[in-house]
Parts: C-alpha cells; structure tokens; sequence
C-alpha cells in the first residue's frame, strides 16, 4: 500500500460531511476484524497509527476510516473512541464455498473473487476444508466529487491498475466518482505490531461480547444470591452446592459475586464433610476478595480449618 492517503481531499458537502461522521457509530463498529480504541491524552493520529501498524503514515487509515476529513479535519480528543482498520479471520467448514463466504463475510457473492484471490484460492475452487482465511477490511471512502477509480486505486492500494478490481466490487462504471459516492476499498495488508495486537486483544475482552448479555448474566446472577444464601441458612447443603456450581458457570460475573457465591459454597462443602471443595472454595474466596479476613468471630473453626488447609 504505497503512498497512502497522500494530501487532502477537498472538504466534502455539509450533509456528505455529518453523515459520515455517524456512519461508524451507526454501524456498531461494523468491520468483523476493526476493533475500538479510546483516545488517551497525549494520543495523536501519527501516534496512533505507529503505534499500532509500525507505519506513520498510515495515520491517513485512521483518518478515513473514522470519517476525520469531514469539514476541513477533525481533531481527535481524549475519550473519542476510534474505530482501528483491523484483518479478520474465519475457519473454513464442511460446505463452504468462496460465494457463500462472500456474501455472508463481505457482502455479495460477486466478491467472491477478491476473497479466493486474498488467500490464494480460486473462486472456481471449492476452498480448503478447515484452511483458516483472511477477511478484507472493506475501507469506507466517501467521495469529495471528481476522483477517478485509478486515483482511488493508486491513493489506497498502491497500484492504480486497481481500478478494475474496484469497479467490479462496488459494482460502478470506471468513471469520475460523485460527490457524497460511498466506495468500499478491500484492504488486505494490515499488520498489526506486538503492541496493536495487544491492544487488539484488549479491546476485544472489553467490547467484543453481545450488547447486554454479560449485564443480563450478572442480574440474573444478583437475584439468584440471595437463594443461595437461604439454602445455606436453612441447611439445604445439597441445594447450595448445586445452586453455586450452576452459578459459577457463567462467564460474566463480577468478581464481587463470584466471592460471594465461593463463601457460600465454603460453609455448605464443609457442613457436607467436603474438606478438600471446602478448601478449595475458600481459596478462590479470598482470591476474588483478597481483602477477607479469617475473623474467628465469624467464621466456625471447621471453616477456619478449611481455610488454613493447603
């Protein structure tokens, strides 16, 4: 991707301009293999994209792509959360074909040859079976009015003999784009430096679970403590070992819950005659809550023994 994104595009249309803007937080950060990152003070674009890809010049990606161009330049500032061009990847299963990934990874089955061609396939061939493959970022450009597809081609990709596979996955005619055209550019060459990857992980274990899901999980897992607890109390040992297993199960509880349900499970394993799960339970207790103390005023000498096992 040689000389990318040199110079500046002519300031856009108003309405061009606003509506890319929204356009990726509308799309819920829509690129399969695109992660978020939170500007932090200091933090410039340049910096950014060093960071990240190794590559200061790839600080004009980051400006495409989070729609920065729009009323002469927008200025990043600590908070904004940036959208970072990023490869995904998906295992080939029993029956999949390059038209079928397409269309489902990219959008339409007419691109079908720019996904084969990515990782080395023929889109007349049936892809390998369990082969792993990489998934385009489709780059979001937004046309300022007058740009040719060799422009674009050789802006983006490098090579303005492009231009034809960019006519054939947007589906245009090789003509002067207009203003406000959308335009879709499959980038392939995205590497991402030990410190991007990193931040790639990150951002994953943070943003990437269902919208609500892990809330749901761990209110569902608030209204069950207070059962688990009554089975404690009222010696339904039995009933709180299965109650707290269940409960410890899921994923997506705090770590505040998780010490409350290992206390629980302490006190009921070791009214079950458990030592070594009563032992256990008091260790990932105090490991949840390293703040607990073995108060003798609260805890029964068989607790205590429980806890002071090794």
């Amino acid at each position: 991707m040689k000389r990318i994104f040199a110079g500046r595009r002519k300031s856009l249309r108003r309405w061009v301009a606003l509506l890319f803007v929204a356009f990726p937080l509308l799309t819920g950060m829509g690129n399969a293999g695109a992660f978020p990152l939170v500007v932090q003070a200091g933090d410039t674009l340049a910096g950014i994209a060093q960071r990240i890809y190794g590559r200061v010049d790839y600080e004009g990606l980051l400006v495409t792509a989070n729609g920065l161009e729009a009323h002469g330049g927008i200025a990043i500032t600590p908070g904004m959360r940036l959208e970072i061009p990023a490869l995904a990847y998906r295992r080939i299963a029993p029956g999949d074909t390059w038209p079928v990934l397409a269309t489902a990874l990219l959008g339409s089955p007419d691109r079908a040859p720019v996904l084969a061609f990515s990782n080395e396939g023929k889109p007349w061939l049936a892809p390998p079976e369990n082969a792993e493959i990489v998934i385009p970022y489709n780059l979001r450009f937004v046309a300022a009015g007058g740009e040719s597809l060799k422009e674009v081609a050789e802006r983006f990709l490098g090579d303005a003999r492009r231009a034809t596979l960019l006519s054939a996955y947007n589906r245009i005619e090789n003509v002067p784009l207009e203003a406000g055209q959308l335009l879709l550019i499959p980038l392939t060459q995205l590497p991402l430096t030990p410190v991007g990857q990193q931040a790639a992980h990150r951002a994953w274990e943070l943003w990437a679970a269902p919208g609500g899901e892990q809330r749901a999980q761990q209110a569902a897992a608030t209204g069950e403590l207070p059962l688990l607890l009554a089975d404690v109390r009222g010696g339904r040992y039995a009933d709180a070992v299965a109650r707290g297993v269940t409960l410890l199960s899921g994923s997506s509880l705090t770590g505040p819950q998780r010490a409350r349900i290992q206390r629980q499970l302490l006190e009921a394993y070791a009214a079950l005659g458990a030592e070594g799960r009563a032992a256990d339970a008091c260790r990932e207790w105090r490991r949840a809550a390293p703040r607990a103390r073995l108060d003798p005023r609260e805890l029964s000498p068989k607790l205590l023994a429980a806890c002071q096992k090794r």
